[in-house]
């Protein structure tokens, strides 16, 4: 038999560690005991190091390995409601070890109709590092109901205080327990709180930062879901339309929206944008990093009498800059913000490009009207309780609020106008442009589409931004950006309304050398 001696300072470490771990477990499972009026905890864990979230949806990374964490679940105010359906708010808090506690809270932000409580892991656009793996306790919530049918289920409107917990209760209601189990667990409060989410989680966003000022000191809102009513008429039914009677016709006659553009007329199309705006910042390399400076006019590909080749038909051309310029009703005025002409506009994927689209559309087969009275569809498109259209964050900034908004140009759901429209609107109620600036920035991602995808750099880091100038003072005027769609590449955003340009020497896909102007 053999002997091997172990040193009796390891022998001593392995001691602490196996100590330690059996004391978090126990702590851990002893948050199933927290008691706050109108919530129940329903499970608390130790989860080991090196767990692996699965990916979310197909194509997506896995999310860790992650570090040892104390997950708790639970319930907000449960209820029986319409048609006796069960509701309350579901959350999830990830508390990492005492000794890895970075002191801060962060809570990650919801997608569509919610729905489902999303591991807290903290993983969007936190760059290569989920905010779990930082140190911070993160949580997560459906916002007060379960999908019964996919993303996209918003069946539980039926139910008033369901409807009202998703417009905007819940998130803050959460985030209010979170802040009581995370002080018990560590046996101090956390001294900053953050909010990051993109789509509905950027709309949560806002809706924190305009009704509960004071609850998040750091919010980072993308591609916000800012009025889904009106974004739903431009994609719906005011692009439809407008292609729809430039379409050729099927055998019934109705139009066929899936062949409104061959693909030599996208082809065209987007090389011709791509040779007028591409090199604009110095280097031609498949992204147009300044879309709103890009004076392209699609009519200069119409057509001309005798004309067939290198062209496009004049009543396609004359639909396509009509649905670009966005819904306006009989006096002309704009109910919805028009998008932007950049690289990823004819890009196909789950949510294609609007010089892209197939036979349906986010919610089944697209309309084959060839009119719309747009004053009408627009009448009942707007919802004040879920809009966030406030722009007086007094409250919010005197407390040393900081908000980052961030738009992908490509973005063929929600208009990056609609939130750059916002962004400036601010200024008129809180002291100007440069007043504003000193809490909060917008950040347009050239080529992304919906929250990510398109040829774009859509991998960055805004929750180390918005912490950085939380704490720090450090305003994020740009922040590095890589992506799939180009290996190798990075460049900065570039806080609006500057925009990356190449300062003329040296390697084109790197980063620094481009300058923010």
């Amino acid at each position: 038999m053999r002997y091997f001696r172990i040193p009796l300072l390891a022998l001593s470490f392995f001691c602490t560690v196996a100590i330690a771990h059996a004391q978090s477990s126990k702590v851990c499972a002893g948050l199933a005991e927290f008691k706050l009026a109108g919530v129940e905890i329903t499970k608390a864990d130790l989860v080991p190091a090196g767990f692996n979230v699965p990916a979310p949806y197909a194509g997506a990374p896995a999310i860790g390995p992650l570090p040892a964490h104390c997950r708790v679940d639970g319930v907000i105010n449960r209820r029986k409601g319409v048609e006796g359906q069960e509701f309350g708010i579901g959350f999830a808090i990830a508390l990492p070890e005492r000794t890895a506690w970075n002191g801060d809270f962060m809570m990650q932000g919801g997608g569509g109709g919610n729905g489902i409580v999303a591991y807290p892991a903290g993983a969007s656009y936190a760059g290569d590092k989920p905010a779990l793996s930082r140190g911070f306790a993160v949580a997560s919530t459906d916002t007060g109901h379960k999908a019964k049918t996919g993303p996209f289920d918003f069946s539980f409107m039926r139910d008033q205080q369901a409807y009202l917990d998703f417009a905007f209760l819940a998130n803050a209601e959460v985030a209010g327990v979170a802040k009581q189990i995370i002080a018990g667990y560590y046996a101090k409060p956390a001294a900053y709180s953050y909010f990051v989410g993109c789509s509905t989680g950027g709309r949560e966003g806002m809706i924190l930062s305009q009704r509960y000022p004071t609850v998040f000191n750091g919010i980072v809102s993308g591609d916000p879901a800012m009025r889904t009513g009106l974004s739903n008429l431009a994609i719906a039914q005011w692009i439809p339309v407008a292609y729809n009677q430039a379409s050729s016709k099927d055998a019934s006659g109705k139009p066929q929206i899936d062949k409104f553009l061959t693909d030599n007329d996208r082809e065209l199309f987007m090389d011709t944008l791509m040779k007028q705006c591409d090199a604009k910042d110095g280097v031609a390399d498949g992204m147009i990093s300044d879309p709103i400076g890009c004076d392209f006019d699609p009519g200069v590909l119409a057509c001309k009498p005798g004309q067939n080749d290198s062209c496009i038909a004049p009543e396609k051309i004359a639909a396509i800059k009509k649905a670009f310029a966005g819904p306006k009703n009989a006096y002309g005025t704009q109910i919805y913000p028009g998008f932007l002409y950049d690289a990823g506009i004819a890009a196909k994927g789950a949510v294609p490009g609007l010089l892209a689209l197939g036979k349906n559309g986010l919610f089944g087969p697209y309309t084959t009207a060839t009119e719309l009275d747009v004053d009408k569809a627009a009448l009942h498109a707007s919802d004040p309780l879920v809009e966030p259209a406030s722009t007086n964050l007094s409250t919010f900034s005197g407390n040393g609020g900081k908000l980052i908004f961030f738009h992908g140009d490509s973005d063929p759901w929600f208009s990056p106008l609609d939130t750059l429209g916002y962004y400036k609107s601010l200024s008129e109620t809180n002291g100007g442009a440069d007043k504003v600036a000193e809490w909060s920035s917008m950040f347009l991602v050239p080529g992304m589409a919906h929250c990510g995808g398109g040829p774009s750099l859509d991998h960055f880091d805004m929750l180390g931004a918005v912490v950085d100038w939380v704490e720090k003072g450090t305003a994020p005027d740009s922040v590095i950006a890589t992506g799939h769609a180009f290996p190798g590449r990075s460049r900065p955003l570039c806080a609006y309304p500057k925009h990356a340009q190449y300062r003329g020497a040296g390697d084109t896909q790197d980063a620094a050398n481009f300058r923010c102007q």
